[in-house]
């Protein structure tokens, strides 16, 4: 019997790849998403199915995780064999402006989910996936970060987090529920939003490249991260629930890196050696060296704005958090050990897919200003 799937945060990234990979196994996908006046669905987008059509296995409803009645209605309508809860504010800097918010959606909202699986008596029918975050070791205890290492949260977005995943565990122990957390690490891809500081990074830089922007203005470049796609990320998600007992897994690569170090990838990636110099507010990145040959093998046509000493990075202390997460490197161990998984995706792939991806947007800008019609903003 095909399955059916829940989806919560269904436009995200993650809600994005998700979708692709539980349609490819067969499932019927039902996601939820806001309402919006704009069109919020470009990941998805291509996944779209007209609602007239016979047996639809795509299929969006309009909710909120701060609306348990909505929540309750639609897992009622879909009798869901697993869901997936993905949707969270989850900008941790946003997070220290709404934090009643964040405490709503990320906390309560997870327990608004737990809560309508119980009452529906769906406690036997339903598994549940909470995405957690590494966000939750934040002021680390321990290095690598595993299953068992103390959480330290260090944000209202990790707060948050942290009732949720505690909420999961006591629905699992008191109702005998199938709610397993998975404590992802940072998952990034094209399909990133455009203010976590990957996407900032590729986007920044592809504009640079192309004579589209002088200068990407950064918060602290020494925090280290351990980054992977989201690709491999969301089939994680899916071994978890397919596990006969449910369980709480890090999922990560084990391999850490400085944002500094992201960036200077990025631009050496797009044929741009930079040169760090200054310490802390006062740090700059400046061009060292600029390969042409790279350059025109990329398909940009002029470069001559590319010039050696040109700075191209600067510090922004408005991007400090009021408390920073310096380390976070996960030990990936039980999900090798029980899952079978490991990351597909080097970190040099995760930068040339959403590097690439952003210069072939930006390219259309470009052709689009040549054109005289004087648009920065392109919507595919």
């Amino acid at each position: 019997m095909a399955k059916t799937a829940l989806i919560t945060g269904v436009t995200g990234q993650d809600g994005a790849y998700l979708s692709e990979l539980l349609l490819s196994k067969g499932y019927t996908v039902h996601g939820l998403k806001r309402r919006s006046s704009l069109f919020n669905t470009d990941r998805i987008d291509h996944l779209y199915e007209d609602p007239h059509v016979n047996d639809p296995k795509f299929i969006l409803h309009y909710g909120d995780l701060t609306d348990s009645m909505n929540l309750t209605r639609i897992i009622q309508e879909v009798q869901p064999d697993e869901i997936y809860n993905l949707a969270a504010m989850s900008h941790v800097q946003v997070s220290f402006e709404m934090p009643e918010y964040t405490a709503n959606a990320d906390g309560i909202g997870t327990l608004r989910i737990l809560e309508a699986v119980r009452l529906l008596g769906l406690t036997k029918k339903t598994k549940i996936y909470q995405a957690s975050t590494s966000e939750l070791y934040g002021l680390v205890q321990q290095v690598p970060q595993s299953e068992k290492t103390p959480f330290y949260p260090r944000s209202p977005y990790a707060v948050a987090k942290m009732y949720a995943y505690w909420i999961t565990v006591n629905y699992r122990e008191a109702y005998g529920m199938f709610a397993s957390n998975g404590i992802l690490f940072n998952h990034e891809s094209p399909l990133r939003g455009e203010t976590f500081v990957t996407r900032k990074i590729t986007r920044a830089a592809a504009k640079i490249v192309l004579g589209l922007q002088d200068c990407l203005y950064m918060g602290n470049i020494d925090s280290q991260r351990d980054w992977g796609h989201a690709k491999d990320y969301v089939e994680a998600m899916y071994l978890i629930l397919q596990q006969e007992v449910s369980e709480d897994f890090v999922i990560a690569t084990g391999v850490t890196t400085r944002v500094r170090e992201f960036i200077r990838k990025t631009f050496a990636f797009l044929g741009i050696e930079l040169t760090f110099t200054g310490v802390e507010e006062n740090e700059v990145g400046t061009i060292s060296a600029v390969d042409t040959a790279r350059i025109a093998e990329l398909g940009i046509a002029n470069g001559e704005h590319l010039k050696l000493g040109t700075t191209v990075l600067k510090i922004d202390p408005r991007y400090y958090r009021p408390t920073e997460v310096d380390l976070l490197i996960g030990n990936p161990g039980k999900c090798d050990e029980k899952l079978g998984w490991k990351p597909k995706h080097t970190l040099d792939m995760l930068i040339e897919d959403m590097a690439t991806s952003d210069l072939r947007l930006f390219q259309k800008d470009q052709l689009l200003l040549k054109e005289g019609f004087g648009v920065l903003n392109y919507f595919e």
